[in-house]
């Protein structure tokens, strides 16, 4: 008797968003309202036999288990083509006149004069499940620049005012309204040696001091300067025309190679937003945006998992974000396994396997040259994905070389980032789903975050120190049942 055929292994995502099926990218900044988050996204339902992007809609009360909501603002439903990168809003004290607590819309379209990217305001009258466009003429016009573009919004309760940044190739410009209809220009930050900036952001933060500061984000590509092309932002002060950075050097909210076009946005259930904020980002590079075996499944987009930003001084009177994986992740929580604390000189494999997963340990060493841990390894301990830490060069790093990954030139297989080694210690939480890796790594300090594709298998972990042994303390695994609704 034949036995039935098996059912294709599934990439499908355990716990982190994903389209429901053909194509997404970039995030739009999630809003809260009547007691949910609700989420924004480019779509394009004719990927890959057409183009053009949509905003689809989604909603979710803890950031972790989401509802597909459809389409809220259609491609190509009036002149200006398709829907980009923006802003949506509430409008609670009714500034631009569609009614108190409107839902309000800027997006950039490629005009229909010439295709030139310019903005058009999109509003709502069910409470952002669909919006209509106000006019077909923009109310930000491109003032003669190739690239004006992903406004990003916010409401300045002090003046009563609107503000906003626009990427503008390699700066940001900042403008100011009243209603959301008529913009004026205040100023720029101009940047050096990170490429084309797109989805800028601006927001306060009080860090951990009581210290408030202005943080200016915005997506960038510093491959060229050796540096990640992800997010890049900078701390210091904002006045509402010239934002002024503690340094001139970006920082980095992620390392890996996979978290593009981020956005950050307000603790909805919090009377301080201020604390804390969440973030998310698209998990894809514009280098091989195709290259994943998700598109023989019908769908071709995935989310990093939220995470929750704070703000760290640093020993050296600077300060930094932190990120860490949203609380609600918990309650997904299927089992629990532990490990003993071990030492390893050379490689131990554990008694544990898992496909999605959140892995949590603290490493010690006094003389190890290159330790860590070896995930989603083969039965042969041929494929792999390895998460490690270089303490004579201070780096920590993420290669994904070993298992199957999207970028076909092997330029982009290990990153990097700095830790401080000093400490001989290192504490490492690493998600792990069907086809993404993100690390924390000491409370969130440094974060890589790479798309992998490994075979469904594959679900070992290793541990390995090499040069001298290391010890592993404080091990726990809680496997994550599905999210998706």
């Amino acid at each position: 008797m034949k036995e039935p055929p098996q059912e294709a292994p599934s990439y499908r995502p355990t716990y982190h968003f994903s389209t429901p099926e053909k194509w997404k990218n970039d995030p739009q900044k999630p809003i809260f309202i009547d007691g949910k988050y609700h989420y924004y996204y480019l779509y394009n339902g004719n990927y890959p036999d057409g183009g053009g992007t949509e905003w689809r809609h989604a909603s979710s009360e803890d950031l972790v288990t989401w509802k597909d909501e459809g389409t809220a603002i259609p491609k190509f439903s009036n002149k200006n083509g398709d829907i980009w990168s923006g802003s949506v809003v509430e409008d609670k004290n009714n500034t631009a006149g569609f009614g108190k607590g409107a839902i309000v819309a800027v997006v950039t379209q490629p005009s229909a004069d010439g295709g030139k990217q310019e903005q058009y305001l999109w509003y709502s009258a069910d409470r952002g499940k669909t919006f209509q466009s106000f006019s077909e003429k923009p109310v930000m016009s491109n003032p003669g620049t190739e690239v004006f573009r992903d406004p990003k919004i916010i409401w300045d309760e002090e003046n009563q005012k609107w503000m906003m940044t626009m990427a503008e190739g390699d700066k940001i410009g900042f403008y100011e309204s009243k209603n959301l209809k008529d913009w004026s220009f205040t100023g720029e930050f101009k940047t050096q040696n990170i490429g084309l900036l797109e989805c800028p952001d601006l927001f306060r933060m009080r860090a951990d001091d009581g210290t408030v500061k202005w943080v200016l984000g915005t997506s960038a590509n510093g491959k060229a300067a050796g540096k990640p092309n992800t997010y890049a932002y900078w701390t210091g002060s904002y006045d509402g025309r010239t934002f002024t950075a503690d340094s001139n050097e970006p920082q980095w909210l992620d390392y890996g190679f996979d978290w593009y076009g981020g956005v950050t946005f307000e603790d909805g259930k919090s009377e301080d937003p201020l604390n804390k904020r969440y973030g998310l980002a698209w998990m894809n590079n514009w280098e091989y945006p195709h290259n994943t075996p998700t598109v023989k499944e019908n769908f071709n987009g995935v989310d990093s998992i939220v995470r929750e930003i704070q703000m760290k001084k640093q020993g050296d009177q600077s300060y930094s974000l932190t990120s860490m994986p949203v609380e609600a992740l918990d309650h997904l929580t299927e089992s629990k396994q532990t490990a003993e604390r071990t030492e390893v000189d050379g490689a131990k494999t554990l008694d544990i396997k898992g496909e999605a997963y959140q892995f949590d340990a603290d490493i010690s060493w006094s003389d190890a040259q290159n330790l860590g841990l070896r995930l989603r390894e083969s039965d042969d301990k041929a494929r792999h994905i390895d998460v490690g830490f270089l303490p004579a060069e201070g780096l920590s790093y993420v290669n994904r070389g070993l298992t199957d990954q999207p970028d076909g030139s092997k330029k982009f297989i290990e990153s990097k980032a700095p830790f401080d080694a000093g400490k001989k210690k290192v504490h490492v939480k690493v998600l792990v789903d069907k086809t993404t890796v993100e690390v924390f790594v000491d409370d969130g300090k440094t974060v890589h975050s790479s798309q992998v594709f490994p075979k469904q298998k594959d679900q070992g972990i290793t541990l390995f120190s090499e040069g001298g042994p290391s010890v592993f303390g404080n091990m726990e695994v809680k496997h994550f049942r599905s999210a998706n609704r």
